[in-house]
């Protein structure tokens, strides 16, 4: 099991939802935490929640759908990243009629999706590689066979190809990067109907931050995990 304590964990989209959980579940343990929202106004709920750990935190912002902004981010990073979650991603639209979907839903959703967090990836884990430590995990979706969101399951594949190809040149070491599929839970993006409770999916996007079995390119279903402890699940996971 990898121990966060002390080390520095960015998390995107950590306002609300599952970064907004997972983000107070690593101040728990004592993770030095780096959250990203478009305005540092919101994360100040966060920070008050988090501020009787005895843990650093720095907030930074950049808007995802433009990579400029993203770079900008990075570059005033002046920490090293051991662990990165993310999070943050854009459901843009389920359209009813799929054969009037835009050609905008695929660029815009690419951007956000796939392009945003792979460029953070590649800005961070030659750092990684270089100290011989780093934790990596990319947020997928597990929709399928629904063409009314052809957009956002179309960037979110192509965030596990690109993510499982990368992950090849550090199979084997003690840098890794993985996918979780949170499951359809009630957030912002999920909308009210979805089946899961936000907390359920908590224990599983985390568990590939945790996992020091030195493999990568794998997708870690986080509903298998519910109801468990980040042990729990270390014991059970396969």
């Amino acid at each position: 099991m990898t121990d966060v304590k002390g080390k520095w964990a960015l998390i995107t989209g950590a306002n609300r939802g599952l970064g907004f959980l997972c983000a107070k579940e690593l101040a728990k343990r004592g993770c030095n935490l780096i959250l990203h929202s478009r305005s540092k106004e919101k994360l100040k709920t966060l920070t008050s929640e988090i501020s009787k750990y005895d843990i650093k935190v720095k907030c930074v912002t950049a808007e995802l759908s433009y990579i400029d902004s993203v770079s900008e981010m990075l570059n005033n990073i002046d920490i090293g990243v051991e662990l990165v979650l993310n999070n943050a991603g854009m459901q843009i639209a389920y359209r009813t009629n799929p054969f009037e979907t835009p050609a905008a839903d695929y660029t815009d959703s690419y951007v956000i999706n796939t392009v945003a967090p792979m460029m953070i990836c590649y800005k961070l884990m030659p750092e990684m590689i270089k100290n011989g430590f780093g934790r990596i995990v990319n947020v997928t979706s597990g929709i399928d066979k629904e063409p009314e969101q052809a957009g956002y399951s179309a960037s979110k594949a192509a965030l596990d190809k690109v993510t499982a190809d990368l992950g090849t040149k550090v199979e084997g070491t003690d840098v890794m990067i993985n996918l979780v599929d949170p499951g359809w839970c009630k957030t912002d993006l999920g909308g009210p109907k979805a089946p899961n409770e936000p907390e359920s999916a908590v224990t599983g996007i985390l568990l590939g931050l945790f996992l020091d079995d030195k493999k990568s390119g794998r997708i870690i279903r986080a509903q298998d995990f519910a109801g468990k402890t980040i042990e729990e699940a270390l014991k059970s996971f396969k």
